[in-house]
């Protein structure tokens, strides 16, 4: 497999993770293998930008593969990758961190996924490629490469489980409040698991079908536009809802649970320190459950198996671009993650529950405003489907087909398969999902800290960036950090299960 390396000049730019250019430009030999697909013809892309009388100066494309997804589809792709059900538990998240701990928390996975997403764009910079299995591939041979497409394969297909999870949940329960039951019937329409199959067959298959990821930037736009709609519902409700709730004059908690039955109940209430009022806000607050957040909130910005294939489809592209591109997506979910725990944690503040519309449930079961945001959450998450499928289906490729020429035939076959097992999974074994949840707690740190920091270390070529430099160090802490977060979240995970709790979660 390994052929003669050529070598290519080509002009490279250093990134800052806000997608700037450093002021240091230099030039340096990339080594490519002959399956990297360069464009001998085009060197320097980078600099068109900057120097648009440069005509004389080669550009590089990274494969034979002609991107044709605009600028603001990819950032709607790629805010819907990173946008998952997880948004519902975060003024939970906030009751108890406090608004300035949870602000800092925020603020500070934001820029280390944004960080994160810059070491990822770097490295495939220097060799060509924009592919996470190559990268891995390219930095520790097979075994990167495996290691990288096995761990996006068990991501993705959690985070999936766990999105038509809550579609067999919850669907059956909006078309019971829609025909006002009081009770559940036995008819086929209420019935979560003809429902979610009739939602992966009718609206999530056809999209998977889609030839590129660009094809589903309008499907990623109307999703973002039901959960601003969520937004929108979250602070309208907070001035419309009195604080303390008419029927908190005697327990709270007791009264809460017979406002709606217990089957809703989807974890504790915030603990409220005796000495705080109802309504008061928490600025700070350290409790039982703040370590618990701590792994959720990690994980807020998961979005990386989409990054590289955003990338490779992406118009006229460049590391500046696609960093551009990442650091909108990741600033408007940051908005919306922000907005909607503030205004959720203000209206409920200490009693808001680890999933903020069943705590409107207990308000009034049937609010139409509220019944209209479930259906809101639920389309997105359903539309968020699709674009979770795509990195799966291209590590599959790459581990099984890789070099194959394009086939309709795999490309169906792949979706429908991996969409008939999850549906198996979570009809028949919904319990299987807490196995996805521990490995949820080992991948996702491994996508999101620990490859692209060691990726990065073992690419870039030691003349350019010896392993004592800065860059390289910071990669190296990157990395560590990574390892504390899955310990944290393993430990979690398995704490909870030891006593039968269920606290601990991804954000997706």
């Amino acid at each position: 497999m390994e052929g003669p390396e050529l070598p290519i000049q080509a002009e490279m730019v250093e990134l800052v993770p806000n997608g700037k250019h450093a002021a240091a430009l230099g030039t340096t030999t990339v080594l490519s293998l002959p399956g990297d697909r360069f464009d001998e013809n085009q060197c320097g892309a980078e600099m068109e930008e900057f120097l648009p009388h440069g005509a004389e100066k080669k550009q590089t494309h990274f494969t034979d593969f002609e991107g044709k997804t605009s600028f603001g589809m990819s950032v709607f792709n790629l805010s819907n990758a990173i946008m998952g059900s997880g948004i519902l538990g975060l003024a939970y998240a906030m009751a108890n961190t406090g608004i300035i701990l949870f602000l800092f928390l925020l603020t500070a996975v934001a820029l280390l996924s944004s960080y994160s997403i810059h070491l990822l764009l770097k490295s495939s910079g220097i060799v060509g490629i924009r592919a996470y299995e190559q990268l891995g591939f390219r930095a520790f041979g097979t075994p990167g490469k495996l290691a990288a497409a096995i761990a996006i394969t068990l991501q993705n297909i959690g985070a999936m489980s766990s999105y038509l999870y809550i579609v067999k949940s919850e669907v059956p329960l909006v078309i019971q409040t829609f025909l006002n039951l009081e009770e559940k019937t036995t008819d086929w329409y209420l019935n979560g698991n003809y429902l979610v199959i009739l939602v992966s067959v009718t609206v999530i298959l056809p999209l998977a079908l889609m030839k590129q990821l660009g094809y589903l930037g309008y499907a990623s736009g109307f999703s973002l536009s039901c959960m601003v709609f969520f937004l929108i519902s979250v602070i309208y409700k907070k001035f419309q809802i009195p604080c303390p709730l008419p029927e908190q004059g005697g327990n709270t908690t007791s009264s809460l649970n017979a406002t709606l039955g217990s089957e809703h109940w989807d974890g504790p209430a915030a603990p409220l320190p005796p000495e705080m009022e109802v309504c008061t806000p928490s600025f700070f607050t350290l409790n039982s459950q703040t370590a618990y957040t701590i792994p959720i909130m990690a994980f807020a910005f998961v979005c990386h198996p989409e990054v590289l294939p955003i990338y490779t489809e992406l118009k006229d592209p460049s590391k500046k671009k696609m960093q551009c591109i990442s650091n909108i997506s990741i600033t408007v979910m940051y908005l919306m993650y922000f907005l909607a725990a503030l205004f959720g944690y203000l209206t409920f503040y200490g009693r808001v529950e680890s999933e903020l519309l069943h705590t409107y449930s207990r308000v009034d079961p049937f609010d139409v405003l509220i019944l209209c945001v479930r259906v809101a959450v639920l389309t997105a998450v359903t539309l968020t489907v699709p674009i979770v499928l795509f990195p799966v289906r291209r590590a599959i490729q790459q581990m099984l087909f890789q070099g194959k020429d394009f086939s309709w035939i795999r490309h169906v076959t792949i979706a429908v398969v991996l969409l008939t097992f999850i549906n198996l999974l979570v009809i028949f074994a919904p319990s299987i999902l807490g196995i996805f949840g521990l490995i949820g707690a080992t991948s996702a740190p491994c996508l999101i800290f620990i490859f692209p920091a060691i990726f990065y270390i073992r690419i870039m070529p030691k003349d350019k960036e010896p392993l004592r430099s800065t860059p390289k160090v910071l990669a190296a802490c990157f990395a560590l950090l990574g390892v504390l977060f899955m310990i944290m979240s393993l430990s979690f995970i398995i704490t909870d299960w030891a006593t039968g709790g269920g606290r601990s979660g991804g954000s997706h």
